[in-house]
């Protein structure tokens, strides 16, 4: 997985994606999506490493099926609550 992290005004945020999404464009009908390198470009990550990331964030993003099937199996995201883009998957979180 390739893991960003940036500390914003309001805490950590934390980018992750699969690395074979990484520069690709999904469109599922109604929502269009890039997984651009400016913004999801980071280090490669062990599972664990991304454990660790997500549960200090204060703002996550994900897209790839590996990671967000991590975060689901971890509780940080619903499995409800993720978007499927037709050939990979989305999810956010937020802590107030």
């Amino acid at each position: 997985m390739i893991l960003s992290e940036r500390e914003t005004e309001r805490g950590l945020l934390v980018a992750v994606c699969d690395p074979d999404v990484l520069g690709e464009t999904y469109d599922n009908g109604d929502v269009e999506f890039t997984v651009n390198e400016e913004f999801y470009g980071g280090e490669e990550a062990s599972p664990e490493a991304v454990r660790e990331s997500l549960a200090s964030a204060k703002v996550a993003n994900l897209v790839g099926e590996e990671v967000v099937d991590l975060a689901v199996e971890a509780g940080f995201v619903d499995e409800g609550n993720v978007l499927d883009l037709g050939e990979t998957l989305h999810a956010q979180f937020m802590r107030l």
